[in-house]
């Protein structure tokens, strides 16, 4: 009677209820579920978040949510093909609800201003969870490419690709471990360093702990609040100062412009400790340098094996070289969880077809600037293979009248073609000249116009997936204790995920066993039962019911003595 009020809209939504299941595909991810509620997944969606009455709460959505993504169901459609039924057991429920259901409730779910509020609430308990973390941060751009037809994206550079296509960027900023704390997507071609100025650097400010007093920072010239490192895009003298002079806020980058190299004997080897406390030798020299507009930084070089220097530049004064080496040499963690994320868990995908409209009063790129450009580029190509051709044309030797007349003429004929060219592209210049290069979208004309991509549920989704990663992570930590290959422990999380498990309810004694079935290999279970037991100690509920969950390894199969 309950499941038929709850179907028909008379109560909330149907309770979670467990029976005594065996074999369910993909039980596994039943053992990332403290980790998801450790890092945030039910953590304010009362506040934020309400269905209207129905069979299936926002618990209920947010944990199916959580679990396809650790599944590495990529999409929503990809629901079509799973057995509803057996997903349902995970929920507690008959079965999960429809591909066009769940798009409905994630519409509703996914209004702009609560995603953006619970996501920002996630961030900022995310920073206060690990201060030490939160003060190193990594920032970078990260572009999805778009090959719809809803809207005419502005085109953008596609470094992996080596292609000018279509897209928005989302700026990403995580921690120095490579974990994320939020995402800004924009459908502009504005830069990393307009990202900073107007976006991140406001935020980060607003929201990272235990940063240093205005009277601690007054009472030390050389104190910072925290560390932003980027790459070469964020490259800017005058950017630097002004985080330094105004915000007090260290920047690390590569050089844009390294002078010739040092020599080596100024190089020492150094023990630098990276991500997840490995540390590496490495061989670095330091030296303070000018830049254009007379900001003195540091320049920390390290030397390879093969003796290319790559040079770095930081306005940290007070760490150690090796610390900054670290911190600098480190960034590939950024690089790795963008790479992982598009394989695993499909950050590029498109949410919806659905599109919204962009403040027109953003300055862009003006289409008439571009195309002169163009021409400009063309132009210049074309006189340069002129001139070329006219330099290699030479007398040599005894030559024929004839021959000295038609050295003649054709030297004459691109000596008017390279007039010409010169003139032409002497008119394009000025012409560019007197064209503004950004105008606002409100100025564009039609046919140039766009819109973005909708964020609402993009922004949901990317949530929810950031927090699945950071429960895998969190996980993948704890079996680096107990495996001799410490690199397999997000492989191994994988195959548990979609291992099939039992579930085995007990109301008296208030438990849920989650009974994994066997991995493919002893070292496997043996992994997966030091898991366990730190899973269990969490002594985690499973919500909306009174069922405390454990966790164990089938023991029906394991070979005589070993019992698990």
């Amino acid at each position: 009677m309950e499941r038929v009020l709850a179907s028909t809209g008379k109560i909330q939504a149907a309770d979670s209820r467990f029976e005594t299941s065996l074999d369910i595909p993909n039980g596994g991810v039943l053992w990332a579920l403290p980790a998801l509620i450790a890092n945030g997944l039910l953590r304010h969606i009362e506040k934020y978040f309400s269905l209207p009455n129905g069979f299936y709460s926002a618990i209920h959505i947010f944990l199916l949510l959580g679990y396809i993504a650790l599944c590495r169901i990529k999409t929503i459609e990809q629901l079509r093909y799973e057995p509803a039924g057996e997903w349902g057991k995970l929920l507690g429920l008959d079965r999960i609800p429809e591909v066009k259901t769940l798009r409905d409730k994630v519409e509703i779910l996914a209004d702009r201003e609560k995603v953006g509020l619970w996501s920002g609430v996630l961030s900022k308990e995310w920073m206060e969870g690990d201060p030490e973390a939160a003060g190193v941060l990594y920032v970078d751009g990260h572009i999805r490419v778009y090959h719809g037809s809803q809207t005419k994206l502005p085109r953008r550079y596609i470094a992996r690709q080596r292609l000018c296509l279509r897209g928005m960027t989302d700026y990403w900023v995580n921690d120095r471990n490579g974990n994320p704390f939020f995402v800004i997507s924009t459908p502009f071609t504005t830069g990393l360093l307009d990202m900073l100025k107007q976006e991140i650097m406001p935020r980060l400010i607003r929201d990272i702990p235990q940063q240093p007093t205005e009277a601690e920072l007054e009472a030390n010239a050389y104190l910072y609040r925290f560390i932003v490192i980027f790459d070469r895009e964020g490259y800017s003298p005058e950017f630097f100062a002004c985080m330094w002079s105004e915000l007090r806020i260290a920047c690390l980058t590569y050089h844009k412009y390294p002078r010739e190299d040092w020599p080596e004997w100024e190089f020492r080897e150094c023990l630098v400790k990276m991500s997840y406390g490995n540390e590496v030798k490495m061989h670095l020299a330091e030296r303070g340098i000018k830049l254009s507009n007379g900001l003195w930084v540091r320049e920390i070089r390290k030397l390879t094996e093969t003796g290319h220097q790559t040079s770095v530049l930081s306005t940290d004064y007070i760490s150690d070289m090796a610390i900054i080496g670290g911190h600098m040499f480190s960034r590939w963690s950024q690089e790795n969880f963008f790479k992982y994320m598009v394989e695993n868990y499909n950050i590029d995908g498109l949410i919806d077809y659905e599109t919204a409209s962009v403040d027109e009063t953003k300055k862009v790129v003006n289409p008439a600037y571009r195309k002169l450009e163009g021409q400009i580029k063309s132009k210049a190509g074309k006189l340069g293979r002129k001139l070329a051709e006219f330099g290699e044309i030479t007398l040599k030797g005894d030559l024929k009248s004839k021959e000295i007349e038609d050295y003649e003429n054709r030297k004459g004929t691109l000596k008017e073609t390279i007039d010409l060219l010169n003139r032409d592209l002497a008119a394009i210049k000025e012409h560019r000249k007197q064209t503004p290069r950004h105008i606002s979208l409100a100025e564009l004309s039609e046919t140039d116009k766009f819109k973005q991509l909708a964020p609402n549920r993009k922004q949901l989704i990317d949530t929810i997936k950031m927090i699945a990663y950071r429960a895998e992570t969190a996980l993948a930590v704890v079996l680096r204790d107990c495996m001799a290959r410490t690199d397999d422990s997000r492989s191994l999380l994988r195959e548990i995920f979609t291992t099939e498990a039992d579930l085995i309810p007990n109301e008296e004694d208030g438990t849920l066993t989650v009974r994994l079935h066997h991995l493919t290999n002893h070292s496997s279970d043996k992994a997966a039962v030091f898991l366990a037991e730190y899973l269990n100690a969490s002594e985690t509920y499973y919500p909306g019911t009174n069922l405390r969950l454990i966790y164990k390894l089938v023991s029906d199969l394991n070979p005589p003595g070993q019992e698990f």
